[in-house]
C-alpha cells in the first residue's frame, strides 16, 4: 500500500483517531493487532475504540480534558488511545510498569480528569493510587460502539508523552494531531512500511519509539505483534513464529538479542527492515548484525522526544558509514550549530537543531523549559513566519562532506579529561570492539589532577576477562580515552523506555 492511498490521511486539520477508522473502513479483517496468540482486526479495534470514547463521553470528558491509561501494551491498550483522541480528550500514556508516586505525579502534572486502567493492574500496586483522576476500568466497558470522532484541528494538542525521568523528573512533551500525523507518514515511508508488514511491538507504548510502531502499522493497515516478554529467548521465539518482517529495538534490546543463539540462527528470514534508535548502536554490535541478518535493511536512526523522530541512515550507507546517524527525515531540516547560531564547517562539532512538521508545542506546564529548548528559528529562511519554533536538542553532532550526521553525545554528558572532550558513546563503541563484553555504559566521576576521569561499566561476555578487556583498552585507545576504572556488573539497569538508565549506574 503506498502513500498516495492514503489522501483522507493527509488532510493537516483531522482528528488522528481517523488514522484507525479509515483504516478500519478499507481493510476491516486485516488483522491489527496480534498479542499471546489472539488476534484483533481493524474492525474489533474500531468498535472497542468507539466504546471508550463513549464511555469516555458518559464520564463528562470534552475535548481537551486529558485521559490517562495504565494498561499492558496489546490491543486494549491501542483500542484506549484511540478512543480518548476519538473522543477529543488528550491521551497520556502511563508505563505499565511505574509505581504508585510515579503514577500520581504524571496524573497530577498533567492535571488528568480520568485514568483508565484494568482491575489486574490496579490490584497489582502496592497501595491504591491517590489521586482527583476519576479511575474506569476498561473491564465495565462494552467491546463495541459506532462512534465518530469529535472534531480536532491540527493546533490541537492529541497527545503528552513523559519523558522516563532518568534525568530527573520527567517533563511531559506535548504533541498536537498535525505532529502525529506528520511523524507516522515520515517513518512509514523512509521503513517503506505495507499493509502486508508485519511489525514487532517490544518497547513500551509510553515511550515515543514504542508508541510509534502502533502509529505506522495503523496508519499503513500493517500488523502489530506484541510480545511482551524481556527475556530475549521468547522474543525469538516470537519473532519467528509470526513471522515479523519490521524489528524495532534499542541499543540493550539488540545487544541482548545477538547474544542468543535462537535470534542469530538459523537467520529470520522473514525480517526484511531492522530499526534502531534511542542511542548509538555499537560499531561491532552493527556488524554482527548484519552479519546474522543480511537479507534485512538496517535503519540506524536518531530521535528526540521533542521532535518524535529527526534522523535516519539509509540502508545502502550502514555498511561504509555504521557510526552515522544519516540525515533529516522526509520534510524536516537538520541544522548543526556553533554556539553563536551559526552553522558550523564539515566535520566541525556543534548542537543539532530539528527544523519540521515534527517539532512538538513544548513542555506541559513548564513555560520556562520550553523557553530554552524551544525557540525561534536563528536561521529563519525568508518568508518563514516569526512564530516558526525549531528543537534545540542538546545533542552534540558532527556532519560529514556528503551531509550525513554523527552523534557525539550529550552536550551535559561529554567528559573533560586530561584536556580533552571525550564521549561516553566513543570510548563504550571502543569498548564493544574488543569482543570481551555484552553491555557497557560509561560514565565520569571528578578527579583532581585529570578533571574528569572516566568510568567503565560493562557486563562481560561469556568468554570475557576483564583482563584482556584492559589490555584492549591499553593497546587500542589513546591513554585520554582509557578508563581509569572498570565496575563489572551482572547487569545494567534500565529505565522504563529500555535504554540504560546512566543515573541508575551512578548511583552507589
Amino acid at each position: 500500500m503506498s502513500g498516495a492511498s492514503h489522501s483522507s490521511n493527509c488532510l493537516p486539520d483531522r482528528n488522528v483517531a481517523y488514522m484507525l477508522w479509515d483504516t478500519a473502513a478499507r481493510s476491516e479483517r486485516q488483522h491489527a493487532v496480534v498479542e499471546r496468540r489472539t488476534t484483533t482486526d481493524f474492525g474489533a479495534l474500531r468498535s472497542r475504540a468507539g466504546a471508550i470514547a463513549a464511555s469516555l463521553h458518559g464520564l463528562g470528558v470534552e475535548p481537551g480534558d486529558r485521559v490517562a491509561m495504565l494498561l499492558e501494551r496489546g490491543a486494549d491498550a491501542a483500542a484506549a488511545f484511540f478512543g480518548t483522541i476519538a473522543a477529543g480528550a488528550v491521551g497520556v500514556i502511563v508505563n505499565e510498569g511505574l509505581r504508585p508516586r510515579q503514577i500520581e505525579y504524571i496524573l497530577n502534572h498533567a492535571g488528568a480528569r480520568v485514568l483508565l486502567a484494568t482491575r489486574d493492574l490496579l490490584v497489582r500496586q502496592p497501595r491504591a493510587l491517590v489521586t482527583s483522576a476519576h479511575i474506569a476500568t476498561l473491564d465495565e466497558v462494552p467491546a463495541a460502539h459506532d462512534w465518530e470522532p469529535v472534531a480536532r484541528v491540527s493546533a490541537d494538542v492529541a497527545q503528552i508523552i513523559y519523558t522516563s525521568g532518568s534525568t530527573g523528573l520527567p517533563k511531559g512533551v506535548t504533541l498536537s494531531h498535525a505532529n502525529l500525523w506528520a511523524g507516522a507518514r515520515a517513518v512509514s515511508t523512509y521503513v517503506g512500511i505495507t499493509q502486508d508488514d508485519r511489525i514487532a511491538s517490544l518497547l513500551p507504548f509510553s515511550f515515543d519509539y514504542g508508541f510509534n510502531q502502533l502509529l505506522c502499522a495503523v496508519y499503513r493497515g500493517a500488523t502489530l505483534v506484541v510480545e511482551r516478554s524481556p527475556v530475549p529467548q521468547q522474543i525469538a521465539a516470537t519473532l519467528r513464529r509470526e513471522s515479523v518482517t519490521v524489528l524495532p529495538a534499542v541499543p540493550p534490546l539488540w545487544l541482548q538479542l545477538l547474544n542468543v543463539e535462537a535470534f542469530r540462527t538459523p537467520p529470520l528470514t522473514a525480517l526484511r527492515a531492522l530499526t534502531n534508535t534511542g542511542g548509538r548502536l555499537p560499531v561491532a554490535a552493527v556488524r554482527t548484525l548484519r552479519s546474522t541478518h543480511p537479507h534485512a535493511q538496517l535503519f540506524l536512526m536518531y530521535g528526540l522526544t521533542e521532535a518524535f523522530r529527526s534522523t535516519y541512515l539509509t540502508p545502502a550507507e550502514v555498511d561504509e558509514h555504521p557510526d552515522s546517524i544519516g540525515r533529516a527525515i522526509p520534510g524536516a531540516e537538520i541544522m548543526v550549530l556553533r554556539e553563536d547560531l551559526s552553522r558550523c564547517d564539515v566535520g566541525e562539532e556543534g548542537e543539532l537543531v530539528h527544523r519540521g512538521p515534527t517539532v512538538s508545542l513544548g513542555y506541559w506546564n513548564d513555560a520556562q523549559a520550553s523557553a530554552r529548548v524551544f525557540r525561534p528559528n536563528p536561521l529563519r529562511p525568508a518568508g518563514t513566519p516569526d512564530a516558526e519554533r525549531v528543537v534545540f536538542s542538546g545533542d552534540i553532532v558532527r556532519r560529514d562532506g556528503a551531509g550525513r550526521l554523527y552523534y557525539v553525545g550529550r552536550r551535559d554528558r561529554l567528559i573533560k579529561t586530561l584536556g580533552y572532550r571525550v564521549s561516553p558513546d566513543e570510548v563504550a563503541d571502543a569498548l564493544f570492539a574488543s569482543g570481551q563484553i555484552v553491555e557497557g555504559v560509561v560514565t565520569a566521576e571528578p578527579d583532581a589532577l585529570r578533571g574528569e576521569s572516566i568510568v567503565a561499566h560493562v557486563v562481560l561476555a561469556a568468554h570475557g576477562s576483564l583482563e584482556a578487556l584492559e589490555a584492549f583498552c591499553s593497546a587500542e585507545m589513546p591513554r585520554y580515552m582509557q578508563p581509569a576504572r572498570f565496575e563489572v556488573r551482572s547487569d545494567i539497569p534500565r529505565t522504563s523506555s529500555g535504554k540504560h538508565d546512566v543515573l541508575a549506574v551512578q548511583q552507589p
